[in-house]
């Protein structure tokens, strides 16, 4: 009777494993670099200090490491018989093995910045960095004639000015971040929304055209610098328990009181009581002046760029006023280039808006003549070279405005 053993089966070496199983790992090697001036003051006193003697600069650190530059008068090599100055860079501090690259500058006294460079910084070496140890230097044994240096722009009032760069090769391998956490989302303007909601702690109420809107004048102040000026300034009101604020409407109050805690906009439409943009434009106008007025410079933002979006024939005339009332530049070129655009100008005019800004800002309407004779002139220079006008209503971040009426 044969007894059959089952061997285990193992997954073939050569198999490929699932994607499950597949993990990833970067190498990144790059260098850390550093640099340094050495200026040598009384070069002339230095020669004769003897071949292979040197001057050194102050040691300065550069990836961990510190290191000097050493300036030899008479040269490194007896060979040269003090021909040629010699300049290197050396490992000032214990280490093995670091590897660096480096570069070596005579500078330039003249301001004509023909330094003498000697590089690896963009090179390609055969046998790559150069690897030092402690007192270990790289550099340069005939750098520089003496006669070619003591005749040259480099010597200035005896001195000489040398900069060196070294770059430190560091490696470091990078796997998968295993272990992170995304943070949520900031959710403060929620946590304060859900307080005006509630009226929880209320300390101050608010009359706007006979409606009362509870709030918290520490919100209140912080959030607008004149709210904080009426509640705790020196001539801040005496009840500052109940505030009537004056010729604004209370839908509107309600859009600002909404930003103040929830730092968003409202729903323009909702609150305008209609459901047709022109009636959105028209909450933002009245949004965005009353943001000026309680200096609060997001919402005022916020709304510009919302009229901005909404340019129309019937609300065009009216949003200009308000660009120029408020200082808002970049809607009021939006607004200009929109109504000085033939085929959107007859249609404008023939709005009750036009005629408000015709006597609220008569200024404006220079501007626009101004800006209907600039792209007329541009329409006509156009077509003389045979192309079509590029009249297309780009506004200052180039997006197309086109007509539009509500």
């Amino acid at each position: 009777m044969r007894v059959l053993k089952e061997t285990p089966k193992y997954p073939s070496p050569q198999s490929p494993p699932s994607p499950s199983q597949v993990t990833t790992s970067t190498s990144k090697t790059d260098t850390v670099n550093g640099s340094h001036e050495f200026k040598i003051s009384g070069y002339t006193l230095s020669k004769g200090i003897g071949i292979g003697k040197y001057i050194a600069s102050d040691t300065f650190v550069v990836g961990g490491h510190l290191w000097a530059i050493y300036f030899y008068p008479d040269g490194k090599s007896a060979e040269d018989n003090s021909t040629y100055v010699s300049l290197f860079i050396a490992l000032a501090s214990e280490g093995t093995d670091v590897r660096a690259l480096f570069e070596l500058s005579l500078l330039d006294q003249s301001g004509k910045a023909r330094h003498k460079v000697h590089s690896h910084f963009g090179r390609a070496l055969e046998s790559g960095p150069y690897t030092l140890k402690y007192r270990g230097s790289m550099g340069y044994k005939r750098f520089l004639k003496r006669t070619a240096l003591e005749t040259s722009d480099y010597l200035k009032d005896d001195c000489l000015l040398v900069q060196c760069t070294v770059g430190v090769v560091k490696s470091q391998t990078e796997g998968p971040k295993i272990y992170s956490i995304s943070p949520p989302p900031s959710d403060i303007g929620q946590h304060f929304g859900q307080l005006l909601e509630s009226a929880e702690g209320t300390d101050i109420n608010l009359e706007v055209d006979g409606e009362i809107f509870p709030a918290h004048k520490l919100v209140l102040a912080a959030r607008s610098p004149v709210f904080r000026a009426q509640l705790y300034g020196p001539m801040r009101d005496h009840d500052t328990q109940w505030i009537k604020v004056e010729e604004i409407e209370a839908p509107v109050f309600k859009a600002l009181l909404h930003f103040i805690y929830w730092d968003a906009l409202p729903d323009m439409q909702e609150l305008a009581g209609l459901s047709s943009k022109w009636a959105s434009a028209l909450m933002a106008q009245h949004l965005l002046a009353a943001a000026d007025r309680y200096g609060l410079e997001r919402l005022r933002s916020l709304c510009e760029a919302k009229l901005c979006e909404d340019v129309a024939i019937n609300t065009v005339a009216t949003t200009l006023a308000l660009a120029e009332q408020h200082h808002c530049l970049q809607l009021k070129s939006v607004c200009l280039k929109f109504v000085a655009l033939p085929e959107n100008l007859k249609a404008v005019m023939q709005t009750d808006g036009f005629e408000y800004l015709k006597e609220s800002c008569p200024s404006v309407i220079t501007e626009l003549l101004q800006c209907i004779a600039r792209i007329s002139e541009h329409s006509v220079v156009s077509s003389g070279y045979g192309s079509e006008a590029a009249l297309d209503g780009g506004d200052v971040i180039g997006r197309r405005v086109k007509a539009r009426v509500y």
